[in-house]
């Protein structure tokens, strides 16, 4: 059954904590397995008794619901391949990977950006390699950041830097939309700062609607590493790029470009639907990340952690200065703050059986949801975040240095999307990316 759950918010507020910690979270059969379906989901479905917890769970479910639509093997328009299972075509383009990426929304001087199906020229330090040798399907990464210019972000009112992995690297990260949003983008020209002052209004982005079926709008957030050395490329969804250090985005960095094969260790989602004006965002992990502050590490080896090092700082930006053509860096050293719940922990594992039981020795086991969070009161008329739960929520690859539950400095994808402005000074729905208009 879909719900406004927002209409129940009143109620769940006048619940005392004892009564809302006795509400059951509503699990199906531990023996009914998910359904793998390559349909990206538009709405929750709200299972009763309703309580925050069993919504939690409900809005957990539709991430991975939403992780499994997005991580399905592709046709070349990038639609799901529905003659294949997830986890079939090994390290072949998925959904997602075939969406706007922001350097192709965002161009130089304002320039109208090419088709949906199109994509800009590659920079002159990428041309150099023989296009002979580019796979099919390839991506191309410069930052080395959530924000393009994240090596000169020292004015940043919270702490910030580039996330150095176990060989020594830099992480690349990539920020996409969808064809819905993009299209809302190209539409009303808000691709240039010309654009967004003619526009001169508040950004409403088109939302999914379950009764009519219209896919609304939709952004990602992804991190990648480069395979070798510690890293096994069996254990991750990989594809190949071209990394390019870009002087633009990191100032006194040196142009250059390489073919490399990267894994996916962060993949964030903000889905845009009716109920849901301040969106729904998901946060998905490589298991092998980092471990849980406090608790004992469970894993020998991890992507962002060394259980050897006595002496490391922790959750700590590297220090300056920032150079992502250094050979070798000091890793950095990340632990998780917030732990993953114990419900969403079992609905992991339940979608990782799900997985190998479609697909034996699936890679997509190798990640799991941290959390999602959402809307408890969409229409609260004094928050316009609309009552967020979780408080906090953080990606260990994309909030590295502000996780933990202090307000106004701790990561909360709401609380910060929610001063998010265009060019102008317009409220920006929740996205930074039309700051990047020129």
């Amino acid at each position: 059954m879909l719900i406004k759950y927002f209409s129940y918010s009143a109620l769940f507020f006048c619940m005392s904590a004892a009564a809302q910690a006795e509400q059951p979270v509503v699990t199906k059969s531990a023996t009914t397995l998910p359904i793998l379906s390559p349909v990206i989901p538009l709405e929750i479905t709200a299972n009763p008794p309703f309580s925050l917890e069993s919504l939690q769970h409900d809005f957990d479910d539709f991430s991975w619901q939403s992780f499994i639509a997005l991580n399905w093997p592709a046709n070349a328009d990038g639609s799901p391949n529905t003659t294949f299972k997830i986890g079939q075509k090994i390290n072949r383009p998925v959904v997602w990977l075939h969406w706007k990426e922001s350097r192709d929304i965002f161009l130089p001087d304002g320039a109208k950006p090419p088709a949906w199906n199109q994509h800009n020229v590659v920079p002159d330090a990428c041309k150099n390699i023989d296009p002979k040798t580019i796979p099919k399907g390839a991506i191309y990464l410069t930052q080395v950041g959530k924000t393009p210019n994240v090596l000169d972000e020292s004015g940043e009112p919270f702490q910030t830097g580039p996330l150095i992995d176990q060989n020594g690297l830099y992480t690349r990260y990539e920020i996409l939309t969808n064809e819905t949003m993009f299209n809302f983008i190209l539409d009303n020209n808000l691709y240039s700062k010309k654009g967004q002052k003619k526009f001169n209004a508040d950004v409403d982005f088109t939302a999914s609607d379950s009764k009519t079926g219209q896919v609304g709008s939709i952004m990602l957030k992804a991190s990648w590493i480069k395979m070798g050395g510690k890293f096994d490329a069996r254990k991750y969804y990989t594809t190949y790029a071209l990394v390019y250090n870009n002087p633009e985005e990191q100032p006194g960095v040196k142009a250059a470009c390489s073919l490399e094969q990267v894994g996916l260790v962060g993949f964030h989602i903000a889905h845009k639907t009716a109920s849901e004006p301040q969106w729904i965002w998901s946060t998905f992990e490589h298991v092998a990340n980092a471990p849980t502050k406090g608790e004992a590490a469970s894993l020998s080896a991890y992507n962002f952690y060394d259980s050897k090092c006595t002496d490391c700082k922790v959750n700590e930006p590297p220090a300056r200065p920032w150079n992502p053509a250094n050979p070798h860096t000091k890793p950095t050293q990340v632990e998780r703050v917030i732990p993953i719940t114990a419900d969403a922990r079992e609905l992991n594992t339940r979608y990782h059986q799900a997985l190998e039981a479609a697909v034996p020795g699936s890679v997509w086991v190798n990640y799991e949801l941290v959390s999602t969070q959402w809307p408890t009161d969409a229409t609260s008329p004094t928050d316009p975040t609309g009552v967020p739960a979780p408080s906090f929520l953080a990606n260990t690859t994309l909030e590295t240095y502000i996780q933990g539950s202090v307000k106004q400095t701790s990561s909360s994808c709401m609380a910060c999307h929610n001063n998010a402005a265009t060019t102008n000074g317009n409220f920006a729905d929740f996205t930074y990316l039309l700051q990047r208009a020129q």
